[in-house]
């Protein structure tokens, strides 16, 4: 039996509150057929447990857990709130103990604790940041924008997108607190957006709003402190590109063999190799995605088709992709999507 596969898309509502779209996935021809809509008010971001179980989404009023049923279809388990405003990304531990909101809006990192169902249990710990940044038309202050632990389970990095950096905190398994242990400083005005670690675990990468660049580093962990360096630098747009580019989401592709990010402004869909040796970029092409600010992009799971989350234009675009001739060519007609934000594959049980 072939692979079979469903995609949640998560938007921004008004006027409708169905925040997620289930998709079911034509792997062979890069193409989705809608499956059903949930109900939920601006998913912001969507997130699935390690253990393929589980998915969790932001809401205005805080998070909503959603088992995943054998079909790919979502049953609620139940929310929380997040004691604070509404979040912009979240992600669990790789014990799934944990879930971790990032608060744009406030600064906010929020710890909460989870059930072996999948079920949220309140908070464990909740850490603004503080700071002023450098532009006061927008990072006058901190925006954490993404919350992602380091693959060995020990360290939680925290991209804050307004103060141009990444907090590194150690998770306490047993209570869920979070100790701050190092600061991995990004050139001022770039924007820390989205955080990616390779397979291995071995190295981190970092996609940066404002300067349109992904800064790699090598991770190791010494005597229980986490080691960052930076070993490389490479630009997410051409030589020749749109003014007034922005750098959007990060994506590794299934098998992590290579990683993508977007660019609003430029329109465009950048997509990387990773050598896993070094843990440096490749880049194999950089092209439009004839949409409007596009917010995510992924490969499909053989890595033959790619889709856009065109935010602005309100459309899904897609794609055959050549990575080899460095190459994607439109695939079908838009997919129409009110204000889409992110995408997750979902591998069905046989």
């Amino acid at each position: 039996m072939s692979e079979r596969y469903v995609a949640y898309v998560s938007t921004y509502t008004s006027g409708d509150d169905h925040g997620i779209t289930i998709y079911d996935v034509d792997l062979e021809n890069g193409k989705f057929t809608e499956k059903d809509r949930v109900r939920i008010t601006n998913s912001s971001y969507v997130t699935i447990s390690h253990n393929r179980k589980y998915l969790y989404s932001i809401t205005d009023f805080g998070v909503e857990a959603y088992n995943i049923e054998p079909d790919g279809s979502l049953t609620v388990l139940g929310n929380s709130t997040i004691n604070g405003m509404r979040g912009c990304y979240l992600s669990t531990d790789y014990k799934d103990e944990y879930l971790f909101v990032a608060g744009y809006h406030d600064g906010k990192i929020t710890v909460l604790r989870l059930e072996e169902d999948g079920r949220i249990n309140g908070i464990c710990d909740e850490i603004y940041h503080k700071g002023w940044g450098n532009i006061a038309e927008r990072n006058f202050r901190p925006h954490v924008n993404c919350v992602k632990m380091t693959r060995d389970n020990k360290f939680l990095c925290a991209a804050d997108l307004g103060m141009d950096y990444i907090d590194v905190y150690a998770l306490d398994h047993t209570t869920g607190k979070l100790k701050l242990m190092d600061i991995v400083h990004s050139e001022q005005e770039s924007a820390p957006r989205h955080i990616k670690f390779s397979k291995d675990g071995r190295f981190m990468y970092v996609v940066h709003e404002l300067k349109n660049y992904i800064d790699v580093y090598s991770y190791t962990e010494k005597n229980g402190a986490p080691e960052f360096e930076k070993i490389q630098n490479i630009s997410t747009l051409n030589d020749y590109h749109a003014t007034g580019s922005a750098a959007s989401a990060l994506s590794l592709s299934m098998d992590c063999k290579y990683i993508l990010s977007s660019n609003a402004g430029d329109n465009s869909v950048v997509i990387y190799s990773i050598d896993e040796v070094s843990g440096e970029l490749n880049k194999i092409l950089c092209l439009p995605i004839s949409g409007d600010y596009p917010k995510d992009v992924s490969l499909f799971p053989d890595n033959r088709h790619l889709v856009s989350l065109n935010h602005e234009s309100d459309s899904l675009s897609f794609f055959k992709v050549d990575l080899e001739k460095g190459l994607i060519t439109m695939n079908q007609r838009f997919i129409k999507v009110d204000k889409p934000n992110c995408i997750i594959f979902h591998k069905l049980s046989d």
